[in-house]
């Protein structure tokens, strides 16, 4: 029985102020109190019975409690130790394969998917200040869950969803679209959310792709990617001669791109072809 009514924000603020939890805004603490949306997100899973679903920062455990009920196993981040504690001792106690990872995603998730198992799906209501952060890291982990669904921030949305030659389109939307398929899923009002954000949020949808750059092609193409979009205005010609010398230029220009183009122009597909040719003409990953 889930003692939690997960669209009252009367009772989420009783249960915090019972346990002496108090929100910090630097984690994004917002809890998702729309049980239409946050259906929806798991629905977007579309994960079977007995899959292995990471959630990235439960709350109260609303989708927590959702995947379970649909007989999905779920690993949880939880990054509030007295959150964490009313999940472990009240909301979740005693829940069928629940586990509960305390600390920040960003340090524990390697770990974790050494000892409990590549995930099948992964879940989050990322806070907004370090959204980016957990994706790209995911991204270059070469983390590839076959369904990644998230609520971010809708400038981070737009950014991952970008097509070539928008202002949004940078070198993030090229690392991610380069190994997953990205679609958005439309937005979240503020008051979906107790406490309720100054920002619109959205839901993002990935699904990998096949043949997306691993190991070495991945690495390079992170360095080639913050490389060449290090200075928008400048051309890749200056921005290819600045970070790998006439070298990088030769390459870029043997694989067919116009240099005195800018790093917006180019579709994600070109960026990797880059990173695989300078890898074959011996230029190093590690500029160290």
């Amino acid at each position: 029985m889930h003692s939690l009514n997960h669209d009252s924000p009367v009772e989420i603020r009783a249960v915090l102020e019972r346990r002496g939890i108090g929100l910090k805004k630097r984690w994004g603490q917002n809890f998702l109190v729309n049980r239409g949306a946050r259906e929806r997100l798991v629905g977007l899973l579309d994960a079977p019975p007995g899959a292995l679903a990471w959630e990235i920062g439960p709350g109260l455990g609303a989708m927590t409690g959702l995947l379970l009920d649909r007989g999905i196993r779920v690993v949880a981040f939880e990054v509030d130790h007295g959150i964490a504690r009313f999940l472990r001792e009240e909301e979740l106690a005693g829940r069928e394969g629940f586990t509960l990872v305390e600390g920040d995603f960003l340090l524990t998730w390697r770990e974790t998917l050494g000892s409990l198992g590549v995930p099948d799906v992964v879940l989050g209501n990322l806070p907004y200040r370090s959204a980016s952060l957990m994706i790209a890291d995911l991204v270059t982990g070469n983390l590839r869950p076959s369904r990644a669904v998230f609520t971010v921030q809708r400038e981070l949305a737009d950014r991952l969803t970008a097509a070539p030659g928008g202002k949004t389109y940078s070198s993030f939307s090229v690392l991610c679209g380069s190994c997953f398929s990205i679609a958005g899923r439309g937005d979240l009002k503020p008051g979906s959310f107790w406490p309720a954000p100054e920002v619109v949020s959205s839901i993002v949808e990935m699904r990998p792709l096949r043949d997306a750059p691993s190991g070495d092609d991945l690495a390079m193409l992170s360095r080639v990617t913050r490389a060449l979009f290090a200075a928008r205005r400048k051309t890749l010609r200056n921005n290819a001669v600045a970070a790998f010398g006439p070298a990088g230029l030769e390459v870029l220009e043997r694989v067919g791109v116009d240099t005195s183009g800018r790093a917006e122009d180019l579709e994600p597909g070109t960026f990797v072809a880059m990173a695989r040719a300078m890898l074959a003409a011996g230029i190093p990953v590690d500029v160290s």
